[in-house]
């Protein structure tokens, strides 16, 4: 089963896509563990696509697809922004980048989800959750 949304580029509309993942944990009998990964990982890719992809522009769109193959949750989310480097992301986890308010959302979606991939152009992340 695939699905697609489009929210606005405001941050109440994360509510919207905590609706849907407590929608398919319901219908896919998805557990507590996974649930609390697909929850944090989401969340914190479409807030990285509100504030940083689309700069809280409300008339830019957040894309959330979604699809369930081969015992896996695949997640795509996509802005309307500009892009970024994925690659000079600074460590959150690094001396020198702990009071830096940057990376920790990128840092919590590759450790709570089984694959992580971003777009050439860094407008797209790809999520993929073993069930």
């Amino acid at each position: 089963m695939k699905r697609e949304i489009k929210i606005a580029s405001k941050i109440e509309n994360v509510a919207i896509v905590e609706n849907l993942i407590d929608e398919i944990s319901l219908r896919y009998k998805i557990g507590a563990e996974v649930y609390g990964n697909v929850l944090i990982a989401i969340v914190e890719a479409v807030t990285n696509c509100i504030i940083h992809g689309n700069k809280l522009n409300a008339e830019k769109a957040v894309y959330i697809k979604y699809e369930i193959e081969d015992k896996e949750l695949i997640f795509a989310i996509k802005d309307e922004g500009e892009g970024f480097d994925f690659s000079k992301i600074p460590d959150p986890t690094k001396p020198t980048n702990v009071e830096k308010p940057h990376g920790r959302g990128v840092f919590l979606m590759i450790h709570l989800a089984d694959k992580l991939e971003f777009n050439k152009e860094g407008t797209e992340v790809t999520l993929k959750f073993k069930l």
